[in-house]
């Protein structure tokens, strides 16, 4: 696990109410005009995880921008939804990677949007094609894991968002409020980095989750036993003969892409 400290600090919750509310304003008005946007990043968790949500502030897992997934056809009118709020677009992100990231600032607020179109793309991919139609206001917890698990410079505000999730949900082949652990294994076994960054990281997760003091017992043994059960369904998912052909290389070969920084 990397050791930047960025999305960690104490955050007081006035400061956490001014994201979740901005939030929710965001989400009422795109339904309103029928813009589909989903949150990702450290407010879905917080939204998906009412249960196990004070993780973490009590862990000190701070709120720093509010992040979105969407569709890129549908990219002008989320520009023009977010102008009439308020927030200037730094049109130099998004024409440098050609459509795939917009960046949003409301000046003098310190509010700060993220939003990807059609993917996920740092140190793995993780599209979006057809899959934000499944969950509401976030992306499915599927892709949630996914966006965490396929850093491989692992940050700790990573690690204690996927700990909440596992302790919130149960896994299962389904999408309905589940982890959805059939899909994870179907797209590890399309793609060995993101199998071998994932199981990587949930092995992380396992063993870092048992230092934190605001955990008990009980929650330190169902991450353990949550973790466990997802990499038995990955290793016993079957594989082609290019995952396997690419398993004997392993780590001689690089299999992740280089990012400045996850956030």
């Amino acid at each position: 696990m990397t050791g930047s400290s960025i999305g960690m600090k104490d955050q007081d919750s006035s400061e956490r109410e001014k994201f979740e509310t901005e939030l929710k304003t965001i989400l009422r008005a795109s339904s309103e005009k029928g813009i589909l946007m989903r949150v990702i990043g450290s407010l879905a968790f917080q939204m998906h995880c009412p249960t196990f949500g004070y993780l973490q502030q009590a862990m000190g897992r701070a709120y720093t921008d509010i992040d979105f997934a969407a569709y890129n056809a549908q990219a002008k009118h989320i520009q023009g939804l977010l102008a009439s709020m308020g927030y200037a677009e730094n049109r130099e992100v998004y024409i440098a990677t050609e459509g795939e990231r917009a960046i949003f600032d409301k000046p003098g607020t310190g509010l700060h949007i993220d939003i990807f179109y059609e993917k996920l793309d740092f140190c793995h991919t993780i599209y979006w094609k057809d899959r934000l139609e499944v969950d509401s206001p976030t992306i499915p917890l599927t892709e949630l894991l996914l966006e965490k698990m396929q850093i491989v410079q692992i940050n700790e505000k990573d690690v204690i968002d996927t700990i909440m999730l596992l302790l919130e949900h149960p896994l299962g082949d389904v999408d309905n409020d589940t982890i959805n652990v059939k899909r994870t294994a179907a797209l590890c076994a399309s793609d060995w980095g993101l199998w071998r960054t994932t199981t990587m990281n949930l092995d992380k997760v396992k063993k870092l989750a048992q230092g934190y003091e605001q955990l008990t017992a009980e929650q330190k043994t169902k991450v353990t036993a949550q973790v466990d059960d997802i990499l038995a369904r990955l290793e016993s998912e079957p594989k082609p003969m290019a995952w396997r052909l690419r398993d004997r290389v392993g780590d001689r070969v690089k299999w992740y892409k280089d990012v400045d920084e996850v956030q």
